[in-house]
């Protein structure tokens, strides 16, 4: 143990240029990741300037101070797609985390192995489309015409008749249904391997032991499965909460100017400020410096709820 620390002792000590030399390839394959880094998310900090500039193009740029964060918390399309954002992105997370637990706790009881890998592998699929794909598969499935599977169906089934076809994309009442369902079909499959995991951690002798006692098989679930699970559930939900500011392309791809109300949100709003006819450059800036605080504050508290229930923090 002593010549262990003696020898952690005397590398420590090496002079800084013996210890770049060792670890020479090590650091070689860092500066990719640097690289990526810097470019990406450092250098773009140096935009935030002009948070405070009216900029519209190369050529008309002027110093206003606050006036676009004034211009900005007038707006109600802003404060809009702000409540849209934590209504869809929260009300998302609370859908695929327990469709993901459901799906887990049913995958965990399937007796044949094949027959359980073969339908993990298929719920995992959708997690792998990119969702410019989904859109356009579901667009085509959810359309109003003859090649509308579930309009067909629906009319099949006597529910709707001809002329009635639902809009489900381009109707502010079924949007968010349907962009729920999508989501829940699309990353419920991926979420699920956090929580496998977990199940195959539990101890089978408190099955067992629970069997002995005459506990059947929900008994066993509800007082094993469930709490065991619990945990993690939390977890998941805690380091999820911080991301909920990050939503943008699922609904970037599936919204359109019918379901704006219902279905813009800060990253979307920002991209149409950005790329107007005539973009303001400065307040998609705002827009943008708001979201970052807002998920900084947001990754602060779920920290703060970490640290009070699994004693540690995320950061």
């Amino acid at each position: 143990m002593e010549k262990k620390t003696k020898k952690k002792n005397m590398v420590s000590t090496k002079p800084l240029s013996v210890r770049l030399y060792t670890y020479r390839w090590f650091y070689l394959m860092f500066i990719p990741v640097l690289a990526f880094m810097l470019v990406f998310h450092i250098l773009p900090l140096t935009g935030l300037r002009y948070m405070f500039y009216h900029y519209t193009n190369a050529f008309n740029i002027k110093w206003i101070g606050l006036e676009n964060f004034r211009t900005l918390f007038s707006k109600p399309a802003f404060w809009s797609a702000f409540v849209n954002t934590l209504e869809l992105s929260i009300i998302k997370l609370l859908l695929n985390t327990f469709m993901a637990v459901i799906i887990s706790l049913l995958l965990n009881e399937m007796i044949n192995l094949v027959f359980k890998k073969v339908t993990q592998t298929i719920i995992y699929l959708p997690h792998f489309m990119s969702w410019v794909v989904t859109a356009s598969v579901f667009t085509l499935i959810l359309s109003t015409y003859s090649s509308g599977l579930v309009n067909t169906l629906l009319k099949d089934m006597g529910i709707i008749e001809i002329g009635e076809e639902i809009e489900f994309l381009a109707s502010s009442e079924w949007w968010r249904f349907t962009y729920y369902l999508i989501n829940i079909w699309k990353d419920t499959g991926w979420g699920t391997i956090i929580f496998l995991a977990t199940l195959s951690g539990i101890s089978p002798e408190l099955y067992e032991a629970a069997q002995i006692d005459g506990a059947n098989r929900w008994a066993r679930m509800r007082y094993i499965t469930l709490p065991s699970l619990a945990n993690t559930i939390i977890t998941v939900l805690i380091l999820n909460l911080a991301k909920i500011m990050n939503l943008f392309e699922s609904v970037f791809v599936l919204k359109n100017d019918i379901v704006t109300e219902v279905a813009q949100v800060l990253q979307t709003y920002t991209y149409d400020i950005g790329f107007a006819v005539v973009p303001d450059f400065g307040l998609s800036t705002a827009v943008g410096f708001f979201r970052s605080c807002v998920g900084c504050v947001l990754v602060l508290i779920c920290n703060y709820i970490s640290k009070k229930i699994r004693g540690r923090g995320i950061v």
